[in-house]
C-alpha cells in the first residue's frame, strides 16, 4: 500500500539504499526498539494493513523471543508490555482504560480508509441536514464552530476508531447532535414512524392525522374503532393504515401537499394489494374508505372508484362477510369469532353495502349491493347484529335509494331502462309516501346532521326523476315543484342555511362548513347534481313561478361550495364548477331575451327541460348538461380560446350580440385569464370532442353527429375528460354574485 505522503519510488529506493538498510535493521532490532522506531515514523508513513509493527515470522518461521503486542498498541505502532501467559494487560491500556486483547487476525486500519469513512459519514450528514431544511425545519447554529465541524473533513479520529467505538453514531442521531431543528416550537428532529416507498410520516403527523380522521371524517362512516392506536391499524393491514392517513390528509393544514405526495405510493400499494387477491376483511375496510373519499383525480377515466367498489363487494363476499355465522364455509382454516369479532364483521358488511349504493347513485350506475338476511331490520335487537342508530339509519336511507334506482331506471322493456311516464308517475306517488315515512322514522331517532344530509340527498335522488317526465304528463308541474323543493332543501342544509334543531353534541357538524369541507365523494356528486338542477330550472319556463332571486343566490353559493369541497385545484368537481359557471354566464343573454323574470305564468310549457342523456339514472341530468355545453357553447364557438383569454365585463353582454361569445367576470380581476385548450384532446385513451370536427372541418353540432364518431365505450363518465384544461389558479366568476 502506497504512503499518502511519499511516492513508492522514494520509499523503496531511498538514498544509499536506505530501503534495504531499514529492512535489515528491522530484522535485527529488539521488540522494544521496533515499537520506538515505528512510532518515530508514524507521521511519515501509512503502512499496509498487514504490517502490524510487531514482526513475528521470518521466512514463515516465528522469531524466537518476539512478543506479540496488543491490538491497541499495534494499531498505534507503540511499545507494548502485555504479558500473554498468564495474561496481564499492558500499562498503556490500563492507563487509557482501553480494552486490551490480542487477536491473531487483527489488521491495522490505514489513515486513508479512515478518512474515506469519515468523509462518507460527513456527506451523509450533509444530505440529512439538507433534507431536514427542505421539510421546513430551521437550523439554529449554537456557535461558529458547528458549521465548520459539519463541513470540515478533519474530525476527531477517536470518534471513528472502530476499536474504541465499534457502534458509530447513526446519521439521525448525529444530525440531532449538530442541529437544533425547530418545527412548531419543537427543537427535536421528529421521529419517522412509517415509510411507504420514499414517503415518510413522522410520529407527530401520524398523531394529528388520526385525530383529524376520527374527529372529522369518522362521523360520515362510523365503523372503525377510535380506541385503536395507529400501530394497531398498521399491524392489522398496512393498506388500512395508509387509507386512514390519506383520508385525513385531505385537509391537513400543517402540510397541504401531504396528500399529493402520498397519492402515488398509495395508488401503487392499492393495486398491488388488489392484484394479490386480498383475503383479509381489513382490506375491505380500506377499500370502503378509499371508495368514500377517493384520491383526487382531474379526469373521469382515471377515477377507479366504480371499479374498486366492485372489488370491495366481491372481496367481501369472497371471504364470507355476508354470512358471518358461517365464516368457515369460506375459509381454508377453522375460524372462531367471539361476539366482538362477529359484530365487527356485520358492521363492515353493512358499510360495504352503504358505500356500494352511494357509488351506484353518485356515478349513475347499477349498484352492486346485496341486502340479505344479515342486514335485515331487527327493531330492538341489541345483539351482535345491531348496527347502532347512525349506521342503521344510513342503511335504511341507502336501501330506499336502491329501490328508487331499480324501479325507476331498470325497466326491462325499455332499451334505456327508463320506466314509462305512467309507471313512473305511479312509482313517484308510492315513493313519495315511503320517503315521508322514512324521514319521520329517521328524524325521530335524533340522528346527526350527517345522517339528515344523506336523507335529503335521498329525497333529491328521488325527485331528479322529474326531468324524465314528458311535458304532457298531468303531474309535470307538480313534479318540477317537488324537484325544486328537494333541491333547495338539500342545498340549504349543506350550506348551513337550514337552522334545524339537532342534539347539542352534534352541533359542531352544522358549523364552520363541516358538511362541505369533509364531505364524501357521494355528497360532492349530489351537490353537483343540485347545482345543475338549479341551473336548468332557472334557465327554463319554470323560472316564472319560483323565486328567481333566491335561486340565483343559491346557485352562486353552490358554486362556491363545490369549489370548497375540492381538495386540490383542477380535480373533477372543481372542473365541473367551472363548466357550470360557463353555462350560467353564456346563458345570461338568453335569459334576458326570454324574460324569465316576468310575472306571466300562463305561457305554454315547452320541452326545454327534457333530457337527451337518459341512461345514467338520476345523474343523467349532469351528463345531459355537459352535452348541452358541448353542443351550444363549445361546438358553436361560444366557448372559444379567445373568449377565455379575454374575459369581458358583465355589462357588455347586453350591449352587443357578439358578447354572447364571452364570459362574465364579476368575481375575479379582469387581469387574470384562463389558459384553455378546447381543441381535440386525448386523455387516458378517451377522445374529447371539441369545437372542430375530428378532421379539422368547421364546428359541428355534437348531438347531430351521432355517437359513432367518438369512443363512448368508457364505463366511467368519459365525456368530462380533457374538457377544461384551465390554469386553475384563476377562478372563473359568476354573473350577479
Amino acid at each position: 500500500m502506497e504512503s499518502p505522503e511519499f511516492p513508492a519510488s522514494m520509499r523503496s529506493h531511498g538514498a544509499n539504499g536506505g530501503g534495504s538498510k531499514r529492512k535489515r535493521s528491522l530484522m535485527e532490532s529488539s521488540p522494544g526498539s521496533i515499537g520506538e522506531h515505528d512510532h518515530d515514523h508514524d507521521h511519515d508513513h501509512d503502512q499496509d494493513h498487514d504490517d502490524d509493527g510487531s514482526p513475528e515470522t521470518k521466512g514463515g518461521r516465528r522469531l524466537p523471543g518476539v512478543k506479540r503486542a496488543c491490538n491497541e498498541c499495534r494499531q498505534q505502532k507503540l511499545r507494548c508490555d502485555v504479558v500473554q501467559e498468564p495474561f496481564q494487560t499492558c500499562s498503556r491500556c490500563n492507563r487509557l482504560k482501553l480494552e486490551c486483547k490480542i487477536e491473531s487476525n487483527f489488521k491495522r486500519v490505514g489513515k486513508r480508509s479512515k478518512h474515506a469513512e469519515m468523509e462518507k459519514e460527513i456527506e451523509k450528514l450533509r444530505r440529512a441536514v439538507h433534507s431536514a431544511k427542505s421539510q421546513g425545519f430551521i437550523v439554529v447554529e449554537d456557535d461558529d464552530d458547528m458549521h465548520s465541524q459539519l463541513h470540515s473533513p478533519v474530525v476527531n479520529n477517536s470518534q471513528y476508531s472502530h476499536t474504541r467505538n465499534p457502534s458509530l453514531m447513526g446519521s439521525d442521531e448525529a444530525v440531532s447532535s449538530l442541529l437544533h431543528l425547530k418545527r412548531g416550537g419543537s427543537y427535536n428532529l421528529p421521529r419517522i414512524v412509517r415509510e411507504l416507498e420514499d414517503f415518510r410520516i413522522t410520529e407527530d403527523d401520524e398523531t394529528q392525522l388520526f385525530a383529524e380522521f376520527f374527529n372529522n371524517y369518522y362521523p360520515f362512516l362510523p365503523f372503525l374503532n377510535p380506541s385503536q392506536t395507529p400501530d394497531q391499524y398498521y399491524q392489522q393491514y398496512p393498506l388500512l393504515y395508509w387509507a386512514i392517513v390519506a383520508v385525513a390528509s385531505r385537509r391537513f393544514t400543517p402540510d397541504p401537499t401531504f396528500l399529493t405526495k402520498l397519492s402515488g405510493p398509495l395508488t401503487r400499494l392499492l393495486w398491488t394489494t388488489v392484484g394479490e387477491v386480498p383475503q383479509s376483511y381489513f382490506a375491505v375496510k380500506a377499500l370502503c374508505l378509499l371508495c368514500t373519499w377517493p384520491l383526487p383525480t382531474s379526469t373521469s377515466s382515471s377515477d377507479p372508484t366504480h371499479i374498486l367498489g366492485g372489488v370491495m363487494m366481491k372481496t367481501a363476499t369472497g371471504i364470507g362477510l355476508h354470512r358471518p355465522n358461517h365464516i368457515n364455509d369460506f375459509s381454508r382454516v377453522p375460524v372462531e369469532l367471539n361476539k366482538d369479532g362477529l359484530h365487527d364483521r356485520i358492521k363492515t358488511w353493512a358499510v360495504c353495502n352503504i358505500v356500494a349504493q352511494t357509488i351506484g347513485t353518485g356515478y349513475g350506475q347499477p349498484a352492486s349491493t346485496l341486502y340479505d338476511w344479515t342486514l335485515a331490520v331487527r327493531p330492538g335487537d341489541s345483539g351482535p347484529f345491531s348496527l347502532g342508530p347512525e349506521l342503521e339509519a344510513r342503511l335504511q336511507i341507502e336501501r330506499f335509494c336502491d329501490k328508487v334506482s331499480k324501479e325507476m331506471y331498470s325497466n326491462a322493456s325499455d332499451p334505456r331502462g327508463v320506466a314509462g311516464d305512467e309507471h313512473r308517475a305511479m312509482l313517484m306517488r308510492v315513493y313519495r309516501r315511503e320517503f315521508g315515512e322514512l324521514q319521520a322514522s329517521v328524524l325521530s331517532q335524533n340522528v346527526s346532521p350527517v345522517i339528515q344530509l344523506h336523507l335529503k340527498a335521498a329525497g333529491l335522488h328521488l325527485r331528479l326523476a322529474g326531468f324524465f317526465d314528458s311535458s304532457a304528463t298531468p303531474t309535470y308541474m307538480d313534479d318540477l315543484m317537488g324537484l325544486w323543493r328537494a333541491t333547495t332543501s338539500f342545498l340549504d342544509y349543506i350550506l348551513e342555511e337550514d337552522k334545524s334543531e339537532c342534539p347539542d353534541h352534534f352541533r359542531y357538524q352544522l358549523e364552520g362548513q363541516f358538511l362541505i369541507r369533509y364531505a364524501s365523494n357521494y355528497i360532492q356528486q349530489m351537490l353537483v347534481a343540485a347545482g345543475f338542477a338549479l341551473l336548468k330550472l332557472l334557465r327554463s319556463f319554470f323560472a316564472k313561478i319560483i323565486d328567481f332571486i333566491r335561486g340565483r343566490d343559491l346557485f352562486h353559493k353552490t358554486i362556491r361550495a363545490i369549489r370548497t369541497t375540492s381538495v386540490v385545484q383542477n380535480d373533477l368537481h372543481w372542473r365541473l364548477a367551472e363548466l357550470m359557471v360557463q353555462i350560467w354566464n353564456g346563458a345570461r343573454l338568453d335569459g334576458s331575451q326570454q324574460s324569465y323574470h316576468g310575472d306571466d305564468v300562463s305561457s305554454d310549457i315547452d320541452d326545454s327541460l327534457q333530457l337527451k342523456v337518459r341512461c345514467r339514472h338520476s345523474m343523467s341530468l349532469v351528463f345531459d348538461s355537459i352535452w348541452h355545453w358541448r353542443e351550444e357553447y363549445q361546438a358553436r364557438g361560444r366557448g372559444t380560446l379567445d373568449a377565455l383569454k379575454q374575459p369581458t365585463n358583465p355589462d357588455s353582454a347586453n350591449e352587443s350580440s357578439a358578447s354572447s361569445t364571452h364570459l362574465d367576470t364579476t368575481l375575479a380581476p379582469p387581469s387574470h385569464g384562463l389558459s384553455a385548450n378546447l381543441g381535440l384532446a386525448v386523455s387516458n385513451g378517451a377522445l374529447t370532442p371539441s369545437g372542430g370536427s375530428a378532421l379539422g372541418g368547421p364546428p359541428t353540432s355534437l348531438m347531430t353527429m351521432g355517437y359513432d364518431n367518438y369512443d363512448v365505450w368508457d364505463p366511467q363518465h368519459w365525456m368530462l375528460d380533457g374538457l377544461l384544461d384551465f390554469n386553475y389558479t384563476f377562478v372563473q366568476p359568476i354573473e350577479g354574485a
